[in-house]
């Protein structure tokens, strides 16, 4: 190190975490070395400068960073993600340029290089990324999950008091004694069947609780029926505060109002499941895909950002006697495995990738970006962004923004067994029908529990699983099937995946449908479905739409 920085960090009396401490140690600018150490002392706001507390100071880690000059902060910038810290909620512009090229423009959008091969010319990219807040910093209570559902309530209360029909809206504690005709909105605490086959809800808001009854024979019997437990509803109801009877529920429902179009010709792709140093996964096919993006095809051309939603890799004790079912037997040789893949696809294409239940971060949702112990390979590609489980992305052109929110999906096997119509249906083999759901709901995970198989992290201020906006387009991964549906303007996309059927899928009866590849046009909003597998074209792309 430095005797110049070291003599700093002296005099100072700091304490620096031992990966922070790497970093700084490692930096050959001096003078950068030192700024970005009065950068960490004022965030930190102590001597011991950890991850943890510059995480916990993130809006003004933000904002000091902001602050600085242009070249010193997009260099610390850098670090900050290094250290793999979600320092940049907002992503700025960033210009993705080749090197080393000596080039001279030839016709619209193709760039010559010096053995007069075209090539694309690198573009702009913009977008603005929202992470989920995914801190944990203290011993969870059950305070925390109090707070945690009065969260999610009062923000699914704030989209449902825009809805229509919200007559005669009244909060529980005030339904008087007297019969009367009345709305409230209230999150499911529990359900039963009474011996008539009727259908008892409990309903609580931040006020209290009351019984709501409605008969089989009601026409609105399935939409109540199928009501989950924390699903957030508003009731039209009459009678008392001794016990109210349903006439229908409002949920709170997304809608596409207005779509987004872009003026230039922009596609992006979606990918999930690849599962690199799984014995059963798809490399001949995954190159196949990765040969036709450096293509001379049209349509690769045009991709210029590409989703991979979750499990790059098939990781390590997973579940039971995975060890011996793996090609690759460790972590972070997954991850080096998947990142020389990734080094291969053309450096103006950008990659958003969050994680999911194999990849290494947290089970626990909201999941945090990989973690760089085992995945530092993929922090060193330029193009590639780690983002969180779930996220919202999105693609900005002038005014115009076009949200895409992520999320890997872990939720789609307990909707598919609780909701009656979805297992009637054997919706797993049309999981994108589960995924409506999410969006009717306005919450990606609407049931917590071990026994639902997802499980949350609390957070009081807010729950980060809600759909606060309503996306353009809503991709997961998780089932390894690709499904498509729209629901109110939205396009639900369910991944496909790079992996054969394992002994697992075999076991539940589930069939994946592998290596498929949906693209969506930004500005004439065409989806393409091609298909990379081997026995259809070695240089990849059936057009399946």
């Amino acid at each position: 190190m430095n005797k110049e920085i070291l003599n700093a960090i002296r005099e100072k009396g700091i304490l620096l975490e031992k990966e922070i401490f790497d970093v700084i140690s490692g930096m050959a600018d001096e003078n950068l070395a030192l700024d970005l150490l009065e950068q960490l002392m004022k965030v930190s706001g102590q001597k011991m400068i950890t991850k943890a507390s510059l995480n916990k100071n993130f809006e003004f880690a933000k904002q000091c960073v902001q602050e600085l000059p242009g070249g010193v902060k997009t260099s610390i910038e850098k670090v900050f993600i290094k250290l793999g810290l979600n320092l940049e909620i907002e992503k700025k512009t960033i210009e993705l340029t080749k090197t080393n090229l000596e080039s001279e423009k030839d016709g619209v959008g193709d760039v010559k290089n010096s053995s007069g091969d075209n090539v694309r010319e690198p573009q702009k990219m913009k977008y603005k990324i929202f992470y989920a807040d995914t801190t944990n910093e203290k011993k969870i209570t059950v305070q925390d999950f109090v707070g945690h559902f009065r969260a999610r309530y009062r923000e699914l209360q704030g989209i449902l008091i825009n809805r229509q029909g919200m007559e005669n809206l009244t909060s529980i504690n005030k339904i008087s004694g007297n019969r009367q005709n009345l709305t409230f909105i209230g999150m499911v605490r529990e359900k039963r069947v009474t011996k008539n086959r009727n259908l008892i809800v409990v309903f609580e808001d931040l006020t209290g609780q009351i019984n709501a009854l409605i008969k089989a024979d009601n026409e609105n019997f399935k939409a109540v029926q199928e009501l989950q437990l924390d699903d957030v509803v508003a009731v039209k109801c009459s009678g008392n505060n001794e016990i109210v009877f349903i006439q229908d529920v409002i949920y709170p429902d997304s809608f596409v109002l207005q779509k987004t179009k872009f003026d230039e010709e922009i596609c992006i792709a979606f990918i999930s499941d690849i599962h690199v140093g799984s014995g059963n996964f798809l490399g001949k096919e995954f190159e196949n895909f990765i040969y036709w993006l450096n293509g001379n095809n049209e349509l690769a051309k045009k991709i210029k950002y590409i989703f991979v939603v979750g499990d790059a890799v098939d990781g390590v004790g997973v579940f039971p006697g995975q060890e011996r079912l793996l090609k690759i037997k460790t972590l972070k040789g997954q991850y080096d495995a998947f990142a020389e893949y990734i080094r291969k696809i053309p450096e103006e294409v950008t990659l958003f990738m969050c994680p999911g239940q194999h990849d290494a971060s947290r089970v626990l949702e909201p999941q945090p970006i990989l973690d760089k112990t085992y995945a530092g390979a993929l922090y060193e590609i330029p193009n590639f962004v780690m983002v969180s489980n779930p996220c919202m992305v999105k693609l900005l052109e002038k005014d115009k923004e076009f949200k895409v929110l992520m999320y890997h999906g872990a939720s789609i096997h307990p909707l598919i067994n609780n909701i009656e119509e979805l297992r009637i249906m054997k919706a797993q083999k049309t999981p994108a029908k589960a995924v409506k759901h999410m969006l009717k709901r306005r919450h990606l995970a609407p049931m917590h529990g071990v026994s639902h198989s997802i499980v949350y992290v609390p957070n009081i201020e807010k729950d980060p699983m809600v759909i606060s906006e309503v996306p353009d387009i809503l991709c997961t991964g998780e089932v390894h099937r690709l499904d498509v549906e729209r629901y109110n303007g939205t396009l639900i996309l369910t991944g496909s995946c790079w992996q054969s059927q394992t002994d697992f899928e075999v076991k539940v009866g589930n069939i994946p449908d592998p290596c498929k590849v949906p693209v969506f046009n930004l500005k004439t909003h065409e989806l393409k479905i091609l298909d990379f597998s081997l026995g259809d074209s070695v240089f990849g792309g059936k057009d399946e739409n």
